[in-house]
């Protein structure tokens, strides 16, 4: 069985190298599944190939400034989620946070890569609100969406904060 697992992993780690060039796979051989971690610039030319905007306040990309929207460290799934949604929507998507610090900690966050923000607008929240399900609200009182591939979609009042565990059927 261990063996079949490192044969699988080995193949799903050249199939991610090959998807998205420059990505460091993350993990050791017992994991039983190893997060691609991408690039800023990997995940910038993702997001342009599908027209997804995004911006900061600070009009600045690094990681270690709160003000700045940063994807280093995005996980691979994540960007491509974000295409799943703009290709499945047809809306304008802006995204307003990424991977940079201040957002709240733990292992699915937006400094691990899991989380992306977006601006909102008409055409995204009626999306979200007409084929995502309810499921309730959040700790913290934010309503919450599910699709059906199990991302969750916060409505954080002038945004949208999305929980990426997979690409949502990319």
């Amino acid at each position: 069985m261990k063996s079949r697992r490192m044969k699988l992993r080995s193949v799903l780690t050249a199939l991610a190298l090959v998807v998205a060039p420059g990505a460091a796979v993350v993990g050791t051989a017992t994991d039983a599944f190893a997060v691609t971690k991408i690039s800023h610039a990997t995940a910038t030319s993702m997001f342009r190939q599908v027209g997804i905007a995004w911006s900061s306040s600070g009009n600045c990309s690094d990681r270690n400034n709160p003000t700045c929207t940063s994807f280093e460290q995005l996980n691979l799934a994540t960007a491509q989620g974000a295409q799943t949604l703009k290709r499945a929507s047809g809306c304008a998507l802006n995204i307003t946070g990424g991977t940079e610090t201040g957002h709240a900690s733990g292992t699915y966050s937006h400094w691990n890569g899991y989380k992306l923000d977006y601006g909102k607008n008409t055409c995204v929240t009626s999306y979200i609100k007409n084929y995502f399900s309810y499921i309730g609200l959040r700790g913290d009182g934010a309503p919450q969406y599910q699709s059906g591939s199990g991302n969750i979609y916060a409505d954080e009042g002038n945004h949208w904060d999305v929980l990426y565990y997979n690409c949502g059927g990319c």
